[in-house]
C-alpha cells in the first residue's frame, strides 16, 4: 500500500509503527515489573541497616538478611547479633517497639594448652601451612590427636586480628574478639568454643583419651581424675568421655576447681594467658 504514498510519508508511517510497538513493549514491561515485583518489608530493611553486615552466621541464621527477616517476623529475639552487641540489640528493639532484654557478650576461647613445652610433634610437616591440610596426615603432626596444629587457619579467617599463635597454640585476645564464630567453624579439631564473658572458668583441653594416654602425649592435658568434680561445691563439673565438662548454669566461678586441678588445665580466665 506504500507504493501510492510519497517516500517521505511511507518512511514516517514505518517509524510511527516501530514507535508504537516500542511503546507497547515498554508498557508491557512496566506492567510485568509491577505484577511480578517482590514486595520489600520496610521493617526488614530498617533492621538490615542497623546490623553490622558481617554475615558471620553467629546469630544462627544464614546472614544479616536472614536474621533481619526472622527478627521482623518475631521468630528471633533481638539479642542474637554478637558482633553488634548491646547497641545493635537496642536499635532492633526500638525498631520493633519491644523490650531490649539482656545481652551478654561472647568471645571465642581455645580449648587447648598443648604448647611446645608440653607436647611434641610426631613428624616434621613441610606441606601446605594449614591446619586442615596437616590434619589429613595421620590425625595431624602433634602427639595429641586432639590438639591445636598451630598453623593458623583461625588467624586467616579472623577479620579483627584477635588471634595469634603463642608457643605453638592459638590464643584469642578477648578485647578484640567480636564473637562471630568464624574461627570456631574453621578449626578442623573443633577446639574453639564461644564463651560468655561472665564465665571465667574454662578447660584448656579437648582430649578424649584416657588419662594414661593423655599423660604420655601432653603435660597439660586433662586426665579425668575427677578431683575437680569432687571439689566443686555446686556440682557444676562432671567428667564425661575422659574430660571435665563444666555446666555453666551451675558454675559460680569460685575457682576451687582451678586450684585443685593437678594438671592445671582448668583455668581462671582473668589469670590465664588470653586475658
Amino acid at each position: 500500500m506504500f507504493e501510492t504514498l510519497s517516500p517521505v510519508l511511507g518512511y514516517a508511517i514505518i517509524i510511527l509503527i516501530f514507535l508504537a510497538l516500542g511503546a507497547a513493549a515498554g508498557g508491557l514491561l512496566v506492567l510485568a515489573s509491577r505484577l511480578l515485583a517482590v514486595k520489600t518489608d520496610e521493617t526488614v530493611e530498617k533492621i538490615k541497616e542497623v546490623l553490622p553486615g558481617a554475615n558471620c552466621g553467629g546469630c544462627g541464621f544464614s546472614g544479616c538478611e536472614g536474621y533481619a527477616k526472622a527478627a521482623a517476623s518475631g521468630k528471633a529475639p533481638t539479642n542474637l547479633c554478637k558482633p553488634g552487641g548491646a547497641e545493635v540489640m537496642q536499635k532492633i528493639s526500638d525498631i520493633l517497639g519491644v523490650g531490649a532484654g539482656e545481652f551478654v557478650r561472647e568471645v571465642a576461647f581455645v580449648s587447648c594448652n598443648g604448647c611446645n613445652t608440653a607436647t611434641e610433634d610426631k613428624y616434621n610437616y613441610t606441606g601446605t601451612p594449614s591446619c586442615t591440610a596437616v590434619e589429613r596426615f595421620y590425625n595431624g603432626k602433634g602427639s595429641c590427636r586432639f590438639g591445636c596444629a598451630g598453623l593458623g587457619d583461625c588467624i586467616k579467617i579472623c577479620d579483627n586480628n584477635a588471634i595469634r599463635i603463642e608457643n605453638g597454640v592459638a590464643v584469642i585476645n578477648p578485647s578484640l574478639c567480636i564473637g562471630c564464630g568464624k574461627c570456631m567453624h574453621t578449626c578442623p579439631n573443633h577446639l574453639i568454643i564461644l564463651r560468655k564473658v561472665t564465665s571465667t572458668v574454662a578447660l584448656r583441653c579437648s582430649s578424649h583419651d584416657i588419662g594414661k594416654v593423655t599423660r604420655t602425649v601432653c603435660k597439660n592435658g586433662c586426665i579425668g581424675c575427677r578431683i575437680c568434680e569432687k571439689k566443686c561445691p555446686n556440682s557444676a563439673i562432671k567428667v564425661s568421655d575422659n574430660r571435665a565438662v563444666i555446666d555453666y548454669s551451675l558454675c559460680t566461678s569460685c575457682g576451687l576447681c582451678t586450684e585443685s586441678c593437678p594438671m592445671k588445665c582448668l583455668v581462671k580466665l582473668p589469670d590465664c594467658v588470653e586475658a
